[in-house]
């Protein structure tokens, strides 16, 4: 290992917890050692739960074995292969979760044959056998039997065994949106069994973990609004679930209930008026359920919330009439798992009148590839680059090194101010600060220190804005939108690719302006 990525990667693993270092060195032994044997339960009248579920998946699975996940289709045509790798793990796991069960128009027949055929190739299966996605799997098989009464042994012996295989294998060396996860399966396992070994543990996890990873504004803590709406829909589930099953009633319905509460009122909040959420960190469009849908599940539950301030997430968002700005002030979160988080501190999206304009550009794969490096890096974001160096050292795909921090932040009304020590390696601090007026929004950098590279301030256009006019200093766009950059030494457009999904993107406009120190941008609407 060369010294520089020697010291990337001690900068990385100095900030995990010791549980998680603990289990990555444990599970990897273990599974090399020794061989963990299936259960053989003897199972038998196992009932349906009561779930009173309205709410559906879009459409993945039709006929003649066609799924299409992450916007790539794939036509089994003799038998489906469960374990189909071409399109990278993250469509196998896709696969393997059966959300497909879940759509409006899924027959009982037909969703009881792939389960079916699934369970045929069960000691064949590799990824579907890895905690995540047995965790998704089990509770969209209960969901799927519960709906249509459906008493199943074979079911139930699989839908054991695999709790039992999670059990064995809880992601406490990821933690994160992974190990809440495997609380929600648990949760639904302990339920449908009615096993207290599985509910304890859920209980256990789901308490401790929503306490830590849910933020004082309601956020999810690894601050993508994408992982916040799964992880939000599966909290009412569990509330659902309590509320139709009277097995266990205890002080867990109140702990979901709160949460539940506080991660709508976030939600509320970032959403645009036009229904879509900020595309900030690992977030990309047709994976999560859409905020009005959300919504009404939770009126549906009769679960009470009220629209809030940004604060903890270090997000904000300031908006009127006729602009929603909202923007990044925040440290790259959390600590010890940030494998969806991007090098884009004090980024900002701007929409006016209900439609985007400045934008950030999503997440197209997670696959460990050029692209995944590219989406994740400073220059993809709207904020300011010195060099080119990165705010924060993103690599591998999921991970991260030095990070930037905020040192200083400042709020007072229509202004937000703050600074972040990322290129203190240059001895250079970058502040910027955000001032909302009715029909002006300023954007004010600055960069202290003796400075010898280049500095660009990037602002990526939405693919829809197509007239761009650039005049001086001043960029003229669609809707009577105009620019003015202060300071500016340099004002060009380049290409880059904005994602629409999963492995689909769309050419689009940036702005890329070169200056000394420092520099103003006033946006007239």
């Amino acid at each position: 290992m060369s010294g520089n990525k020697f010291y990337l990667f001690l900068n990385t693993i100095k900030f995990l917890k010791p549980k998680q270092v603990y289990y990555q060195v444990f599970y990897k032994v273990r599974n090399k050692f020794f061989k963990i044997e299936s259960s053989k339960p003897h199972i038998k009248d196992i009932k349906p739960l009561n779930f009173n579920d309205s709410f559906y998946y879009k459409n993945s699975f039709s006929m003649n074995n066609a799924f299409t996940f992450l916007n790539r289709l794939h036509v089994f045509k003799n038998c489906i292969d469960w374990n189909y790798g071409k399109y990278g793990k993250l469509w196998t796991y896709n696969l393997n979760y059966f959300d497909f069960l879940n759509q409006k128009k899924i027959t009982k027949e037909l969703g009881l044959k792939l389960i079916e055929d699934y369970i045929i190739q069960d000691k064949n299966l590799k990824d579907g056998k890895e905690p995540y996605p047995i965790s998704l799997r089990s509770i969209n098989w209960i969901k799927f039997v519960s709906r249509h009464k459906i008493s199943n042994v074979n079911i139930d012996k699989i839908l054991y065994n695999d709790f039992q295989i999670l059990l064995k294998n809880i992601e406490y060396h990821l933690m994160g949106n992974h190990l809440l996860e495997n609380g929600f399966a648990l949760f639904f396992g302990g339920y449908y069994f009615r096993d207290e070994k599985l509910y304890k543990l859920a209980k256990k996890i789901l308490k401790k973990e929503l306490n830590e990873q849910i933020l004082q504004d309601g956020a999810h803590f690894e601050l993508s609004p994408m992982y916040h709406q799964i992880l939000l829909n599966r909290l009412l589930d569990c509330i659902n679930l309590i509320r139709n099953n009277l097995w266990v009633q205890d002080e867990l319905l109140h702990v979901l209930n709160e949460k539940g509460g506080k991660m709508l009122s976030w939600l509320q909040t970032v959403t645009y008026k036009c229904g879509t959420i900020p595309m900030v960190n690992d977030s990309a469009y047709g994976i999560a359920p859409n905020s009005k849908d959300i919504f009404r599940y939770a009126r549906e539950l009769e679960i009470k919330w009220d629209k809030i301030n940004l604060f903890d997430s270090g997000y904000r968002k300031k908006d009127n009439d006729f602009y929603e700005l909202f923007f990044d002030v925040g440290n790259i979160g959390p600590k010890y798992q940030p494998g969806h988080a991007h090098s884009d501190t004090f980024n900002f999206e701007l929409y006016v009148q209900g439609k985007p304009v400045i934008v950030d550009l999503g997440t197209s794969t997670y696959e460990k590839n050029e692209k995944r490096q590219l989406e994740r890096s400073t220059h993809s974001h709207n904020t300011v680059q010195v060099g080119s160096l990165e705010q924060s050292e993103i690599w591998g795909g999921f991970r991260v090194g030095r990070r930037a921090e905020i040192i200083e932040l400042k709020e007072q009304g229509n202004s937000v101010v703050a600074t972040h020590n990322g290129y203190k390696r240059l001895n250079v601090f970058h502040t910027r600060e955000f001032k909302t007026f009715p029909e002006e929004i300023q954007i004010i950098d600055s960069l202290s220190g003796t400075i010898s590279l280049p500095n660009r301030a990037y602002f990526h256009l939405y693919p829809d804005v197509k007239n761009l006019l650039v005049n001086g200093n001043m960029v003229k766009l669609d809707e009577n939108i105009a620019i003015e950059f202060i300071g500016s030494e340099k004002i060009k457009v380049e290409n880059y690719e904005y994602a629409l999904g999963f492995n689909k993107t769309k050419k689009a406009k940036r702005i890329v302006v070169n200056f000394k120190k420092e520099l103003t941008t006033k946006i007239n609407l």
